[in-house]
């Protein structure tokens, strides 16, 4: 599958570079994977973690430029270690042999023929962890069409409900549509969410969304459309651990914290809709304490 990257369109940028002869595009993303980490990630979604935690693997470089990237070390800079598709295979491995309860690919899109060769790989050799996709959300239906089968579960951020904060804050004027477009068709492909006894999501998409400060009325409207197309057969997760980091600062509202009143009527609003499947969470979520290390 690495012809895809002779003419790059993974991403609804579709720059079209050649990634294998050197070039980049918009992503910075070249041939070969670039991994910042590979963890133990405990604080993720309970139905994710498990016992021990999410095996999460950090990938760098992004499709978006949200300013208030949190991970921005890797996700702009480009920070982390080149790494063949066989040694990318032994990090899922060896994160399976630590306890993980999923295997959880951060900010993947860009590399998808590489991690699709690198979990095949793994599969052959004893891996059977449920595979998260966890995305920033701006994603085209033909490369959710080419995950099928390899993912179990869908986590997607979404992000904005308008082309105008799509604009400002990501750099992706296009992301509303384009992300709502992704989500629809994780939802086709691998349905309804399905829980293990013990709260394990096996398969499924579960939704991000993190409150913005300022944009209430536009995550309720968001949190609307999510009840309206897809009711229950999506897990929603809405953050309120929103810290104004990287560049936040020159984007007002962004520059300050999310109020209490922000984040609990978007809450509110989920539960007057009737949705059940909600994670909420406290203040004490808050904070760039979670933040992983990527030095």
């Amino acid at each position: 599958m690495d012809d895809l990257l002779d003419h790059c369109t993974l991403c609804p940028r579709r720059c079209g570079v050649n990634r294998n002869s050197g070039a980049r595009g918009f992503c910075g993303a070249g041939s070969a994977v670039r991994v910042a980490r590979t963890m133990l990630h405990r604080w993720e979604e309970p139905c994710l973690v498990g016992a021990h935690g999410a095996g999460a693997v950090f990938f760098a470089h992004c499709t978006l430029r949200c300013v208030y990237c949190q991970n921005h070390a890797i996700s702009h800079e480009g920070r982390g270690r080149e790494i063949a598709t066989e040694e990318l295979a032994a990090a899922f491995l060896s994160l399976a042999a630590e306890g993980a309860a999923t295997l959880d690919l951060v900010t993947p899109t860009h590399y998808t023929p590489q991690i699709l060769t690198a979990l095949t790989l793994a599969r052959a050799r004893g891996l059977n962890l449920p595979i998260v996709w966890n995305t920033s959300g701006y994603e085209t239906r033909e490369n959710i069409v080419r995950l099928a089968g390899a993912v179990d579960i869908y986590l997607p951020d979404l992000k904005y409900a308008s082309g105008e904060s799509g604009r400002l804050y990501s750099a992706a004027p296009d992301y509303a549509r384009a992300a709502w477009e992704a989500l629809t068709a994780m939802v086709a492909q691998v349905g309804t969410v399905r829980f293990a006894d013990d709260g394990r999501l096996l398969s499924g998409v579960l939704v991000r969304h993190l409150v913005l400060p300022g944009h209430r009325r536009e995550s309720i409207a968001l949190v609307e459309r999510l009840w309206e197309e897809f009711g229950d057969a999506i897990q929603l997760s809405l953050m309120r651990q929103y810290t104004p980091l990287y560049r936040a600062a020159e984007f007002p509202p962004l520059h300050r914290r999310l109020t209490t009143f922000e984040y609990e009527s978007v809450v509110a609003a989920a539960r007057e809709l009737g949705m059940e499947r909600v994670y909420v969470q406290g203040a004490e979520a808050v904070g760039a304490q979670y933040v992983p290390d990527f030095a």
